[in-house]
């Protein structure tokens, strides 16, 4: 298990480009280079195209740096889609996710959970759990932790509450917690201090235990959002719309906490990403808090 917190973006940042980097198989490199320790890798529109050389090259390259790596499975998978077919195959991306994190050496993949629009939430979450029991045995005894992310849209399936929920199905359901995401849910001002996230990780200890909560897997960024939730990603330069990150570094860093946190900031998130951990090792430092 990891000592402290660790810091990465989302896939490739404009930084990365622009520095002459052109393959995903060079994010290790580049992320190496300026002291990170994670990257989650992008499959959100599918893994067509993706080779089985491809995914052990990027693992190769991950472990040869110390890089931790994700996935983040299809967006277009629904665990609560009202049609049968719509589900069982998402079913088959999640066990394809799982199969390219395998060859990646990637331990967790994120998964959207699914819309609550046109059905009552009490349905949808029956029939998420109905899907993940599917999945489960689908992909039988699998070392790669299936993340279930909450989600920043009012319509969309994926509070906290409903992912601790489908989590305690089994031991191999993580919860994914993205701030960006439940501040949106709320409107602004869901994390205004470092006792607002403790309460976070409280929370998923009470109901999974302590080794969920403190190596959690979370993804960070200032989103702006409307009355619907979630509008749109945006940068840490951003001095409108939040969540603020030093109030997590201050909680980290007091309660020992070692999450991997994500950066899925729009183009600057290897950039944002080093700005938490600097102002994580901050707040390691007494500095801050």
């Amino acid at each position: 298990m990891r000592k402290q917190a660790v810091f990465g973006p989302g896939g490739n940042s404009e930084a990365f480009y622009a520095a002459g980097y052109k393959s995903s198989l060079q994010a290790p490199e580049f992320l190496a280079s300026l002291g990170l320790g994670a990257y989650e890798f992008e499959a959100g529109r599918g893994l067509r195209g993706v080779t089985e050389a491809t995914l052990s090259a990027l693992g190769a390259a991950a472990r040869e740096r110390g890089i931790e790596l994700s996935l983040h499975a299809p967006y277009f998978i629904s665990l609560s889609g009202v049609d049968p077919e719509t589900r069982q195959k998402s079913v088959a991306y999640i066990v394809e996710s799982v199969n390219a994190a395998a060859l990646m050496g990637a331990d967790t993949i994120v998964i959207h959970t699914g819309s609550a629009a046109k059905i009552t939430r009490e349905e949808a979450m029956k029939l998420a759990a109905e899907t993940l029991y599917d999945t489960l045995t689908a992909v039988g005894d699998t070392p790669v932790h299936l993340g279930l992310e909450t989600m920043g849209k009012i319509n969309q399936l994926g509070t906290l509450d409903e992912v601790l929920t489908l989590c305690a199905l089994d031991g191999r359901l993580y919860p994914v917690v993205d701030f960006g995401h439940l501040n949106a849910r709320e409107r602004g001002g869901a994390f205004p201090n470092a006792d607002a996230y403790r309460r976070v990780f409280d929370t998923v200890a009470a109901r999974l235990g302590d080794d969920r909560a403190r190596y959690m897997h979370c993804h960070f960024s200032k989103i702006e959002y409307t009355e619907a939730g979630e509008k749109r990603h945006l940068t840490f330069d951003d001095r409108v719309f939040g969540p603020d990150f030093e109030p997590l570094a201050e909680a980290l860093a007091k309660d020992g906490l070692c999450p991997r946190i994500i950066s899925e900031s729009a183009g600057t998130q290897s950039g944002d990403a080093l700005l938490m951990q600097n102002a994580y090792r901050a707040a390691q430092r007494g500095q801050i808090g």
